[in-house]
């Protein structure tokens, strides 16, 4: 759910000289097509899938020299739509926001099937439900759709949102946060930083979004973007490029072991215990009980947008069949 910011805008400038310079020399085999990845934070679990296909030659097969990069004062949707990056990793409720604003970016797989965010507050505060978020410290990383999210969870359970105060924290990190009494309450993904916080002994207890989905639906996040310029103009590289990530996120299902291990070869600053951990237990979520990985719903995206109108965030719905589309999964 959180952003770092890692890299400039003079990388992301250079990505595009690289991208357009010199020609290939002929050798007789069609030189591979160089397309770019922009992650939505550093390399954890969510991702596995990518460092898969790369490490086992899978973009290689599908003919792609993919370049993977981490966001900088660009986001992957700006990026994406400026053409800085040819795909990228968002969410449905950043996606939705954008089409909102009539920016065209579309949205090709889901990395995860359901909702595996949730709210963490340290278990000696005694949090079970929203209902108990009443006096506690919210810190929130400034999005217009955090307030929404937690007045309608707290008045689902009968408290009042008034007596929740938001401090806006920015990029810093919630567990040390949380774990330093300077707020209460974090919104994290799960499947890593409630790992994280278990590698580091922070007590934790969770009020998950998926126990929740009677107050507010079901939606995706993460989620594949690329731009509609790309879906007109390159369909074969989307198509390439997602039957090789499809390949990738299928072996991290079937070997969550050594999915663990492709990623800790990509990235061999993150903590073994916690990548392990966190790929065993998200592993089986990537598809979920849908019938690929990847596979979206139109009644996910038309009931996320509804509740957006419905309290506030949006002023009408988006066109739902043009935020997302199935067309390139294998």
């Amino acid at each position: 759910m959180r952003r770092m910011i890692m890299v400039g805008t003079g990388a992301i400038l250079a990505i595009l000289v690289l991208s357009a310079c010199g020609a290939q020399p002929d050798t007789g085999q069609a030189a591979p097509v160089e397309v770019t990845l922009m992650l939505d934070w550093v390399p954890n679990t969510n991702h596995t899938g990518i460092y898969v296909a790369q490490q086992n030659g899978y973009f290689d097969e599908a003919g792609l020299d993919v370049r993977i990069i981490q966001p900088g004062e660009v986001y992957p949707e700006q990026a994406v739509i400026s053409g800085a990056a040819d795909f990228g990793i968002s969410f449905q409720e950043y996606v939705t926001l954008a089409r909102a604003d009539n920016q065209p970016v579309v949205s090709i797989a889901a990395v995860i099937q359901d909702n595996t965010s949730g709210f963490a507050s340290l278990a000696s505060k005694g949090v079970t439900s929203p209902a108990d978020w009443e006096g506690l410290r919210y810190g929130s990383f400034g999005t217009p759709f955090e307030e929404p999210t937690l007045r309608v969870l707290m008045e689902c359970t009968g408290a009042d949102f008034s007596q929740l105060q938001v401090i806006n924290v920015g990029f810093a990190d919630p567990l040390a946060l949380l774990n330093e009494d300077q707020i209460d309450l974090a919104w994290v993904f799960y499947g890593w930083q409630g790992f994280q916080a278990q590698q580091q002994g922070v007590d934790l207890s969770y009020v998950m979004m998926a126990d929740h989905f009677d107050c507010i639906p079901n939606y995706y996040t993460p989620v594949i973007i690329t731009s509609e310029a790309a879906v007109a103009e390159r369909p074969e590289v989307v198509h390439a490029f997602l039957g090789a990530l499809a390949r990738g996120y299928a072996f991290a299902i079937a070997n969550p072991e050594a999915a663990a291990d492709a990623l800790l070869a990509a990235a061999p600053e993150l903590d073994r215990d916690l990548v392990q951990a966190s790929q065993a237990w998200l592993s089986p979520r990537y598809q979920g009980s849908a019938v690929r990985w990847g596979e979206q719903q139109l009644s996910v995206w038309q009931g996320y947008s509804k509740w957006m109108v419905d309290n506030g965030i949006l002023a009408s719905p988006i066109d739902a069949e043009a935020a997302f589309t199935n067309e390139f999964l294998p």
